[in-house]
């Protein structure tokens, strides 16, 4: 049985057994429900949550807990296959004079090493394993008698494999079919005794003086709790999943050189991206000097267009002209950062490469200028909408105290909405910031791939998103500094979000203290 199929049916015996537990508690007090210490709905709450938390709790525990036994029952397969082999051929050889070594035969520091192909062999026995299933008797038999192939009697089932395997592979997906059947004799066997058990002693537990109510609210508390620390935990977990890959990438390349190199070439062989034998320079200043510049260009462009836009709404529009103009707005929000690129690749950048030649300037269809007036357009939305819902949140007493001073409009809205709205303003503004940071595709398409380090804003130049992009795409070892500094590079990019956000918390903070 799927997961979702027994979540339903522990979901659906989980309901019966509160309809139970709120007729139980019902006819205990004979009907006289002002008895009961809870309302009878609190009752079959209790009955709900003491049936379904339990087995769902253990289900989850189950299938956390299946890949990784699976995956450890098949490499310890291939490990004794790999071993058995290996004897074999070493017995073969030893009665042959001069015979080489066998080249299948290495240590176990070299077996270790071998992590790539371990993980496509996990793939490919897992493959394999959903395969057999398909299989019937007569023709399992005969593949584990060796009178039929692997590969053309899984491809007749529908199971393609890039190759021929052979009796290891096989073996090693009888094993996990067998892991895998057992588990699921598990997870059924515990959630049908999780169940009884469950609604068995809360259902007996039903009586007038239980405290329903307060029980299933403990529970309920206890539930949001749980739900608010997702988010602390998740935020805890990536940071420690790209910290432990920058420290194994800072044991190759030295942490000076790339906080504070200027050249950015990991080196990459031309032929199937193979890396160079004599390394590379990982230098990160030229990334975060595209970062920061094109993001600069964007917010030069977005929060003008986007705050004006905002007051106008907010302060000058009429209602029918509002309710049209600001979904019209809020669509650039909608459009794919793909589709913005594509508008920079084919609109943008040839307009400014034609206007500049023009005047006599020389400006690179795949320029800062392009890649920054393109994000800049994508960010207006984030800003504009934000910023007017926080204008128009602004108590319409304050306009009314100073337009009855004798203020005018204008600077009713400079010197008091707008100072009363800074903290959501500045909200908006880091909200925008931290997007074109965090931005990929229009920095490819628009601004290019190339790591340079200039102040020349109609130049090409990248960002540290792009070549985290390109450092984990290909066929390189995960282990090599040219994959592991994409790791580094997103702690890096974390960690400058991170300072720009208690920035902004201690100018919201500042602001609003002389306001209040």
């Amino acid at each position: 049985m799927s997961p979702l199929w027994l979540l339903a049916v522990i979901l659906i015996v989980a309901l019966a057994g509160a309809l139970l537990g709120r007729n139980r508690a019902i006819a205990c007090v004979n009907g006289k429900v002002a008895e009961l210490h809870s309302q009878p709905g609190y009752y079959g709450s209790y009955v709900f949550i003491w049936t379904a938390i339990p087995a769902i709790g253990f289900m989850i525990a189950v299938l956390f807990a299946q890949p990784f036994v699976n995956r450890s029952v098949v490499d310890g397969e291939l490990r004794s296959s790999y071993t058995e082999a290996c004897a074999r051929e070493m017995s073969r050889i030893e009665g042959e004079a001069g015979a080489e070594e066998p080249k299948i035969c290495l240590d176990k520091k070299d077996y270790e090493a071998l992590d790539t192909r371990r993980a496509l062999m996990q793939g490919v026995v897992s493959n394999v394993a959903s395969g057999l299933t398909m299989l019937s008797d007569e023709e399992l038999k005969q593949l584990r008698s060796g009178l039929i192939a692997v590969r053309p009697t899984l491809a007749k089932h529908g199971v393609a494999l890039a190759e021929n395997v052979n009796n290891s592979i096989v073996g090693a997906g009888y094993k996990l079919n067998e892991s895998r059947e057992v588990f699921d004799y598990i997870l059924m066997g515990g959630v049908a005794a999780l169940l009884a058990l469950g609604f068995g002693l809360s259902y007996r537990r039903i009586s007038a003086p239980l405290r329903a109510r307060n029980r299933v609210e403990s529970n309920i508390k206890i539930a949001l709790i749980f739900a608010s620390s997702i988010a602390i935990l998740t935020t805890v977990g990536i940071v420690f999943s790209m910290l432990f890959e920058s420290i194994h990438f800072f044991g190759h390349v030295d942490l000076l050189d790339f906080f504070f190199g200027t050249t950015w070439d990991p080196r990459f062989s031309s032929v199937g991206r193979q890396v160079d034998s004599e390394g590379g320079t990982f230098g990160l200043i030229p990334l975060l000097w595209g970062t920061l510049y094109i993001s600069l260009v964007a917010l030069l462009v977005a929060v003008p267009i986007g705050l004006f836009a905002a007051i106008y709404m907010a302060e000058y529009a009429s209602r029918p002209l509002r309710a049209i103009a600001k979904p019209l707005l809020e669509i650039l929000a909608g459009i794919p950062t793909i589709v913005y690129g594509f508008f920079a690749l084919v609109t943008i950048g040839p307009f400014f490469r034609d206007a500049g030649a023009a005047i006599g300037l020389t400006i690179s269809a795949n320029s800062v200028l392009t890649a920054g007036f393109v994000m800049g357009i994508m960010l207006i939305p984030f800003i504009s909408s934000l910023s007017d819902d926080i204008i128009s949140a602004v108590p319409q007493s304050l306009r009314d105290g100073s337009l009855g001073l004798g203020a005018t409009r204008s600077e009713t809205i400079k010197r008091v909405i707008l100072p009363a709205a800074l903290p959501g303003i500045v909200g908006s503004i880091l909200l925008a910031a931290s997007r074109a940071i965090g931005e990929t595709m229009i920095v490819v398409m628009a601004a290019g791939i190339a790591a340079n380090l200039t102040a020349n804003p109609f130049e090409a130049v990248t960002t540290v998103t792009v070549k985290i992009v390109s450092q984990l795409t290909g066929d390189l070892e995960f282990n090599s500094p040219q994959t592991l500094v994409a790791f580094a590079l997103g702690i890096t990019l974390f960690f400058i979000t991170l300072c720009l956000n208690i920035f902004a918390l201690h100018i919201v903070r500042k602001y609003r203290e002389q306001y209040d």
